[in-house]
């Protein structure tokens, strides 16, 4: 066992044993010992604690210093065969080899690397961009701070939604339920309270202690954990790397998974390594018994064994996911994993809440009628004081009957009244309630809910004055006065109340029976005017849209029909619950809007359809949501969510808008093409050139070419690769899903490949017949010839490969790769012609070779042309 497991033993040993130590003592000697008081710290206390404990930060895998991320990029399999290579051309003495194997390191290893920096860096910045926050106490004030500035002894306060910022001891709490699932794996919430644990009482630390398992202390909440429902306060025991979260990060940090690209590149790696492997021995027996000089086949192996060597792969998938990501961000869409680019492109499924995505977030209070449909200051008033006194998370709706209520003489009817408790919302009762003090000191219960869960838990009515018992007439009644609003695209909340004497005992669920209905509450959530457009520019793009919303399904239909979204199949969530996974896989694929659903239900949709083989990506922003949002492909969250949808989602979007989330996905498509564009041109070229070299070998007396001319065509061709970034993609390819498939690359080598050795041999055939270059003394003659066909060829497959039209007629690439092509294909022209070019072998061409030359390229034009649109009717495919 190494030293460093031991160390973290010992540490979460200790941890463990400070979290019991702090459960299991009274509250004021706990603060005592903390050095804090209820009222929280001072500014300047909490700056020197800040100082002595650190930021609040858990252990991450950190960005490596600048020369190890250069030492790191040695460590490519490519780099480490042409490092093989170039040693082995330094013993051989064959300088001119060293020195061009020497540039092409030099050269992958330079860009792969700045890619790579600019893409921590860049990572780095765009995840600064989304901040998570605590609500503390600071000297009496309530304020919000960064996470990472709280320190030991701040009094924390938590509300449903929020990320457990460090290692707490409660103070007070209220129906308090956390989830504790990334610490434990245990899916159900816990229910948290401010009393000491079970079977201890009130002792101090020089008592003898009972031991209780750290992970099970019920007035204790661990950082990283999250509030489902419920409030509390609580002061802060442990931060960073001192809290028990933070112990077993330290133990986990490494890199992240791979995704199914990373696996991909990975396997097509392997399988040109092992292709290189094979072919170039062969070659060297071959050259070896034909020719006779084992010295001279042993470089040209060596030199043949470079071209086969993809050493630019790292550096175009760097420098794809770096821009990528940059040009994402500018576009409103923070990429905090840069590898989740490749799944947002595959991406072709997504489930999002109407809410803000459909709607335009911005909800407006329309009515507030008694139980006959007239409009009633009293019900508007009760709704008013349950928002304003809640201290749990306030949504939208809340924020309605504030502003609806500040136009109204209701405004400060909360100075008649006293708060004393609340019970907080929670997803199971769809409801909240508080109880306040009226001043003949009787306690009213002010319920404000879902319509079902409201009127479940009434047993009178308040009809014109008058408190009548609930009769079946009256719920049938009631519904149906309700659905008629939802029809109209109104979101209605029952409100109820009930009286009760005064008493110390606090209140929960047990007292929300037996109330009294007073009304209704109906609230408007327009429809956005983009959301139209955005559904169709997404159904253009092959992406399907599945509403999974917790709201009734007549509000869900209406917002549906009004963006556009034609409703194929709606399910319910009591429908969802008597489903099997089998049985709800079909119909998750069929259906398109899911109404009433509760979280759970929202996870287990976007797991059958990933189970079905889709690439499923989940929108939203609540609490609710933060499940959903781990078990998507893609998790795609904004930055004004809840803290542990934020912490959750893989991809941030600046702008709840679907318009946005569409730009993204058009970019992650860019960013999947060009990279598999470099594979797949790579792959074929390679796999062409191996049946080139093997047929001269055998059949000419002499190298097609030498060496170091194999070693300078393939740097020139790994130079006029390093523009694929910043190339187009054509509007088509564009328009549908992109996920990694093994096998359509082997395929597409198997058949494009082969195409460039055909004109190869008839090059070989040029040179032998038609310019009589067919002995040894011509040789240089012919190793030109070849040189430039070989050169320009292989250059130009960047353009025949990378749209499935018709290059330069139908698709022109992007200007960067135009300039650098060209640039490599004028230098493979003039190379045989300059002085440099003699003194490595080569010699000028006749002019009459250059009609041939133009024929041969066009040749080779026409027939990848015609092969590629036989493949693409064959195949259904190109990139």
């Amino acid at each position: 066992m190494s030293k460093r497991i031991k160390e973290n033993e010992q540490l979460n040993k200790e941890i463990a044993e400070r979290l019991i130590q702090s459960s299991m003592v009274m509250e004021d000697d706990l603060m005592e010992e903390l050095d804090t008081r209820p009222e929280g710290l001072t500014e300047n206390e909490a700056r020197k604690r800040l100082d002595q404990y650190g930021r609040n930060r858990i252990a991450h895998e950190k960005t490596p210093a600048w020369y190890l991320q250069l030492l790191s990029c040695f460590k490519n399999p490519f780099i480490l065969i042409l490092l093989s290579l170039g040693l082995f051309a330094y013993f051989t003495d064959d300088i001119k080899a060293l020195i061009t194997i020497s540039t092409m390191v030099a050269v992958s290893v330079i860009i792969t690397f700045s890619q790579e920096f600019r893409s921590a860096r860049t990572a780095e910045k765009l995840k600064a961009m989304v901040k998570t926050t605590a609500t503390v106490s600071r000297q009496l004030e309530r304020k919000e701070i960064d996470l990472e500035l709280l320190v030991p002894g701040d009094i924390v306060h938590l509300s449903a939604g929020d990320m457990v910022p460090a290692d707490i001891r409660l103070i007070s709490s209220k129906d308090l339920h956390v989830g504790e699932s990334a610490l434990t794996g245990e899916a159900m919430p816990v229910e948290k309270m401010d009393t000491l644990p079970r079977g201890v009482h009130k002792v101090t630390r020089k008592q003898q202690q009972k031991p209780v398992n750290a992970l099970e202390l019920n007035n204790v909440c661990y950082m990283g954990t999250n509030v489902i429902s419920g409030s509390a306060t609580g002061v802060v025991v442990a931060t960073g790397t001192r809290t028990y979260f933070g112990s077993m990060a330290s133990t986990l940090i490494g890199k992240p998974p791979l995704t199914s690209f990373d696996k991909g590149v990975r396997s097509i790696t392997f399988v040109l390594i092992r292709f290189m492997f094979i072919m170039v021995p062969i070659i060297l027996l071959v050259n070896g018994f034909t020719k006779g000089d084992w010295g001279e086949a042993l470089l040209f192996g060596v030199s043949v064994a470079v071209g086969l060597t993809p050493e630019m792969l790292p550096v175009i998938v760097s420098a794809n996911l770096a821009k990528g990501a940059a040009i994402m961000a500018r576009n409103k869409v923070v990429v905090k994993r840069l590898n989740s680019i490749q799944n947002l492109g595959a991406m072709n499924i997504l489930c999002t809440d109407k809410t803000g995505t459909l709607t335009q977030d911005k909800i407006i209070m329309e009515r507030h009628l008694d139980i006959n449909g007239h409009e009633d200051r009293k019900v508007l008033e009760y709704a008013y004081l349950n928002s304003y006194h809640q201290t749990g998370l306030k949504n939208l709706l809340d924020v309605a009957v504030l502003e609806h209520a500040e136009l109204t003489e209701v405004l400060g009817a909360e100075r008649n009244y006293t708060k004393i408790d609340e019970i907080p919302f929670d997803f199971n009762r769809r409801r909240m309630s508080v109880v306040l003090e009226t001043m003949d000191n009787e306690h009213l219960l002010i319920c404000k809910g879902a319509m079902e869960e409201v009127l479940g838990i009434c047993s009178h009515v308040s009809d014109n004055g008058r408190i009548v018992p609930v009769m079946k007439e009256t719920v049938e009644k009631a519904m149906a006065f309700v659905n008629g609003l939802n029809a109209e695209g109104l979101r209605v909340l029952a409100v109820a109340i009930k009286q009760t004497p005064p008493r110390n005992e606090a209140y929960g669920l047990k007292d929300e029976k037996d109330l009294i209905l007073v009304g209704y509450l109906a609230f408007l959530d327009p429809p956005k005017e983009s959301a139209v457009e955005a559904i169709r520019a997404l159904k253009e793009n092959s992406i399907d849209i599945k509403v999974i919303t917790g709201d009734n399904m007549a509000v869900t239909r209406k917002v549906c029909n009004e963006v556009g979204l034609e409703i194929a199949d709606a399910v319910l969530g009591n429908e969802i619950e008597q489903m099997n996974d089998e049985r709800l896989a079909i119909v998750a694929e069929r259906a398109n809007v899911f109404a009433k659903v509760n979280p759970l239900q929202k996870a287990r949709i976007v797991r059958v359809l990933k189970s079905k083989g889709h690439t499923v990506g989940f929108m939203g922003d609540g609490i609710n949501d933060a499940i959903s949002l781990k078990e998507a492909d893609v998790g795609i969250s904004v930055d004004t969510a809840v803290d542990i949808s934020k912490e959750s989602a893989d991809i941030i979007l600046l702008e709840k808008s679907l318009m946005v989330l569409e730009r993204g996905v058009i970019e992650g498509r860019k960013t999947f093409g060009n990279m598999i564009k470099y594979i797949k041109m790579t792959a074929s070229s390679n796999f062409g050139n191996m049946f080139s070299v093997l047929v001269a070998s055998a059949f000419i007396p002499f190298l097609p070419m030498l060496p170091i001319h194999l070693l300078i065509q393939n740097l020139m061709y790994d130079i006029s690769q390093l523009s694929i970034p910043w190339d187009r993609m054509d509007k088509a390819y564009l328009q549908t899903p992109k996920k990694w498939n093994s096998k359509s690359v082997s395929r597409f080598m198997m058949f494009i490949g082969p195409i460039s050795s055909i004109f190869d041999i008839t090059t070989y055939g040029l040179m032998w017949f038609v310019f009589s270059a067919n002995g040894v003394e011509h040789q240089s003659l012919f190793q030109s010839g070849w040189f430039i066909e070989g050169l320009l060829s292989q250059t130009l497959i960047v353009h025949m490969i990378r749209t499935q039209k018709i290059p330069f007629i139908q698709s022109t690439a992007s200007l960067p790769v135009m300039l650098l092509t060209g640039a490599i294909m004028a230098f493979g022209i003039t190379f045989p012609f300059t002085s440099f070019g003699e003194s490595v072998g080569l010699q000028p061409l006749p002019l009459s070779y250059f009609p041939w030359l133009i024929a041969t390229l066009l040749s080779y034009c026409v027939l990848t042309q015609t092969i590629k649109t036989w493949y693409i009717r064959k195949f259904k495919e190109w990139l």
